[in-house]
């Protein structure tokens, strides 16, 4: 990797020159490689990938922005991103972190509920962007339903037909596609901003426990979209949604809800992954027709 060349575009990105001393490679990622960037006198926080996904870094590096100006939870400082041989890079302030305890979930789940009355008059977001390294569109909607319906479940359905996932999965899957209102019966969403991917990975609290976010595919959505993330793969603990209904409660139709927006992430893990999500997908829209009697 070409170093130097990165080293000189964070010199220009921050007005400060860096002298490239070591890279460290750190763990943890499953789609890109990251490095800690040493230099004489600081440090950062480097993603790499081909450079034909360059693009991705330019969301990526657009959402942590778009987070940072709610002001309402820590995001990783974006410097630059850009191209450097034959690959693509983001560069970001490197935190030091520390142990998650209790009121860091609980101050977690403030700043999220706090990070979702950010709002906008449309659904979407003003560029696309991805989830993992799949393509996410954010054209602009009025209609939370047809977003979701045409954008978020249908996409993933149709990616995975590509993929060679048919069967039950897709016609149950269309099926879903054709009932989606039923569920919004009484709930109208708001367009809150979201992190749009967020796990226990992807937050982490720094030295002095204060939350901070990271690794965003953003967008404008139903804020119930965000919670349900944080539920499918566990990692957040009573604290964190005992503070957030404290802050904002969520709307009781919520459970069922819950499996309609974790699909869309099983969907993409099967695209992403391969084979071993086909049956959870399967189930989970099954759930979802019974509950509506269809």
């Amino acid at each position: 990797m070409n170093w130097q060349a990165i080293s000189e575009q964070i010199s220009l990105a921050t007005g400060q020159s860096f002298h490239f001393a070591a890279a460290h490679p750190l763990g943890g990622g499953d789609i890109n490689s990251a490095y800690r960037l040493q230099g004489r006198d600081r440090s950062y926080f480097v993603k790499l990938n081909r450079r034909e996904l360059a693009d991705m870094f330019a969301a990526e590096f657009d959402g942590l922005q778009e987070i940072a100006g709610s002001g309402a939870v820590r995001t990783p400082v974006p410097i630059v991103h850009g191209e450097a041989g034959s690959q693509s890079f983001l560069v970001l302030e490197y935190l030091e972190f520390g142990a998650s305890n209790q009121q860091a979930q609980r101050l977690l789940g403030r700043q999220l509920a706090e990070l979702h009355r950010h709002k906008q008059s449309y659904f979407g977001w003003s560029r696309d962007n991805t989830i993992g390294s799949t393509p996410q569109v954010n054209t602009r909607s009025e209609d939370w339903v047809e977003f979701w319906r045409e954008r978020r479940l249908g996409f993933q359905l149709q990616l995975s037909g590509r993929n060679g996932y048919l069967g039950r999965l897709q016609t149950q899957g269309e099926r879903l596609c054709g009932v989606l209102d039923a569920l919004f019966d009484g709930y109208r969403p708001l367009p809150s901003l979201l992190h749009g991917d967020l796990w226990a990975g992807n937050s982490a609290a720094d030295r002095q426990g204060n939350p901070v976010i990271f690794d965003p595919a953003c967008y404008y959505g139903d804020r119930e979209a965000d919670i349900a993330m944080t539920e499918l793969f566990d990692g957040y603990g009573r604290e964190f949604y005992q503070a957030y209904n404290e802050a904002w409660p969520l709307d009781p139709g919520y459970p069922v809800r819950k499996t309609l927006y974790n699909l869309y992430h099983i969907l993409n893990h099967l695209n992403l992954f391969g084979g071993g999500y086909q049956r959870q997908a399967e189930n989970m829209t099954l759930q979802l027709l019974a509950e509506l009697g269809v």
